[in-house]
């Protein structure tokens, strides 16, 4: 099945969403399938890594999460791994935008909402340099 952009419009209205990106070792080949109207290839068996990234007045609950991720499911054709963006700690948030943006539907606060994992990021940087260099350092 090809994973279209109406298939994701008609999600993101459904479920409340603002765009929705692509990561992991899959998320060139769904961007391609985005834009191109390809199939996703279903001889790969990695699941595919898919960030959401709600409306601000929204928190969706568990049973909407699955809801949702079993409808990219079955219009990807594939397994999906689904991250809230706006709920993941600030490593994985910005994994995610640095992703592929596979769509959005208000570009505003898409972009507003990038600044701020960025900026997030930014500010805990020192904090998780030292962490990392702790972790690494021989006892």
């Amino acid at each position: 099945m090809k994973f279209i952009t109406g298939d994701i419009d008609t999600l993101a209205k459904r479920f409340g969403f603002v765009a929705l990106y692509g990561f992991g070792s899959r998320a060139l080949e769904a961007k391609r399938c985005v834009e191109e109207g390809l199939p996703l290839d279903r001889a790969n068996p990695a699941d595919l890594d898919l960030g959401v990234q709600y409306r601000r007045d929204l928190r969706p609950s568990i049973e909407d999460t699955i809801r949702l991720t079993l409808a990219l499911e079955e219009a990807a054709g594939t397994r999906v791994d689904l991250v809230d963006a706006g709920a993941a700690d600030h490593n994985l948030s910005l994994a995610i935008i640095r992703g592929e943006l596979l769509y959005r539907n208000d570009p505003g606060e898409q972009a507003e909402f990038e600044l701020y994992v960025l900026r997030r990021a930014g500010d805990l940087a020192p904090f998780e340099r030292e962490r990392r260099r702790m972790l690494l350092e021989v006892r």
